[in-house]
């Protein structure tokens, strides 16, 4: 049997907003992007939850990033998100998330956070909660600025891709690997492994997640990671966990106190 992971999907999963848009405010202030493409952003982002499992969306969505981001210094990108990291990300970080995921790591699993967000946000974000191991959006790269291509995007089918490319080459038993998400266009991803939990998932995932008797988390409460550390034993883990059949969601369970052995990690 090979080594365990849990692959967790970002944006309303780990992070109550989205990585990419939490960003626009200090990219619209040092001239990156204008207001007219603050609202584009917006709206393809809004596009892509709403139909991101559609392909010809998924495309339009990173071609439009991709003819966004040309010509922008890549040294400048990672600048801004390294001094918002603290102001924009920390304070929206679910509590439960962090848990979660240190349980995983107290286990001995490796934890890789996937998303479509480019790797120049995903990787601090990583750091920030103790993760080294990222799967992310790549873009091309020419003289330090953005090409214009997108080299990898790690959204929908793409995302397995990159997770069972990591799993080969580290042995992964994708068996007996978690995977958490909160859209329906992550459902590659949750089919791709053994032990799949959707997290305050949309409509047609959370019906999805009851007909397959997947563990359904409800995460609630965003903690900066100061407070996380000080109030850590009353940190709230899996406030739900609904299988099929299941009429009613358990109520918040305290970390160490009643967790469902299946919504938590053995």
């Amino acid at each position: 049997m090979g080594q365990s992971a849990a692959f967790f999907d970002l944006d309303k999963t780990v992070i109550a907003k989205s990585s990419a848009l939490a960003f626009g405010r200090p990219f619209y202030r040092d001239g990156l992007i204008s207001r007219r493409d603050v609202v584009k952003s917006a709206y393809a982002q809004l596009m892509f939850r709403l139909g991101g499992t559609d392909e010809q969306t998924m495309a339009r969505t990173r071609d439009y990033l991709a003819a966004l981001c040309k010509g922008w210094r890549v040294e400048q990108v990672q600048q801004i998100v390294a001094e918002t990291l603290e102001e924009l990300i920390n304070p929206y970080v679910y509590a439960e998330a962090a848990v979660l995921i240190g349980e995983h790591q107290a286990a001995g699993r490796d934890v890789v956070l996937v998303s479509a967000s480019g790797d120049e946000m995903v990787r601090p974000i990583g750091e920030l909660l103790g993760v080294t191991d990222v799967i992310a959006t790549r873009m091309g790269i020419v003289d330090g600025r953005y090409s214009g291509e997108v080299e990898f995007y790690a959204a929908g089918p793409s995302k397995v891709d990159g997770v069972r490319e990591l799993a080969d080459e580290r042995g992964y038993d994708l068996a007996e690997c978690y995977a958490y998400s909160d859209s329906s266009s992550d459902l590659p991803l949750l089919e791709a492994v053994g032990r799949p939990s959707v997290v305050n998932p949309d409509r047609t995932l959370r019906r999805v997640a009851l007909e397959r008797s997947w563990p359904v988390l409800e995460f609630r409460h965003p903690v900066p990671l100061g407070r996380r550390l000080r109030e850590r034993p009353a940190v709230p883990v899996a406030a739900a966990a609904l299988g099929l059949g299941v009429g009613v969601a358990i109520g918040l369970a305290l970390y160490g106190r009643h967790r469902r052995t299946r919504a938590a990690p053995a």
